[in-house]
């Protein structure tokens, strides 16, 4: 009980740090923010800040939430008879309907999306976090199928499902910078997925069925 507690001010903290930072950002450019003032801002020292995250960047982009094992996890927890693809579809279904901070669907999120756009080392991040999501997965298909290391089929199943992903991030900061709000991106990128889904090969979509 007590160690449950603790973790869930732990990640109050952190999420109360990366709120006040991300505020900071925004009212002010990124680079234009010390952590010494974030900390001055969330009334912590500055230890108790990099004690939660050991970068400026992982203040915008928490490694709990912008793991590079993503889509990895997704597909390493599908349900019995679930593919990789199918894994990855569902979750990400889900996450729209459920209208996850995660995926940027939030009120007020546009500000955000425009100060990670404008900051090159946020810029740089997420690019090399959606290469490192794709090698994660790629990895993990190697490990679950069995292929040998010269088979291609991985590797491109990984890059399928990769570039799935980033389109659905793609699409949500193509719609909120165009002004539109959390129920309109997420009815339009419900309808996005069914399409890519339509558009998916058999093969694809029947690669690394769990079995049960």
């Amino acid at each position: 009980m007590a160690d449950g507690l603790r973790e869930r001010k732990k990640r109050q903290t952190r999420q109360r740090l990366s709120a006040v930072a991300t505020r900071l950002f925004v009212e002010r450019g990124f680079a234009q923010v010390t952590i010494a003032e974030v900390a001055a801002a969330a009334e912590v020292s500055v230890n108790t800040v990099y004690n939660y995250f050991e970068a400026k960047e992982d203040l915008v982009l928490p490694p709990d939430e912008a793991s590079p094992t993503r889509i990895a996890e997704i597909v390493r927890q599908r349900v019995p008879g679930q593919s990789a693809a199918g894994a990855l579809l569902s979750q990400l279904r889900d996450e729209v309907r459920r209208r996850d901070r995660k995926l940027g669907l939030t009120e007020g999120f546009a500000p955000v999306l425009e100060m990670m756009r404008a900051t090159p080392t946020l810029s740089a991040r997420l690019e090399e976090l959606g290469r490192q999501m794709t090698n994660r997965l790629a990895d993990l298909l190697v490990e679950e199928t069995g292929a040998g290391q010269d088979d291609p089929v991985p590797r491109v199943v990984a890059w399928q499902l990769g570039c799935l992903h980033s389109l659905v991030f793609a699409e949500i900061g193509k719609r909120t910078t165009a002004g539109e709000g959390p129920e309109a991106i997420a009815e339009a990128v419900l309808a996005l997925l069914d399409i890519v889904e339509s558009l998916l090969s058999e093969q694809v979509l029947s690669y690394a069925v769990r079995k049960g």
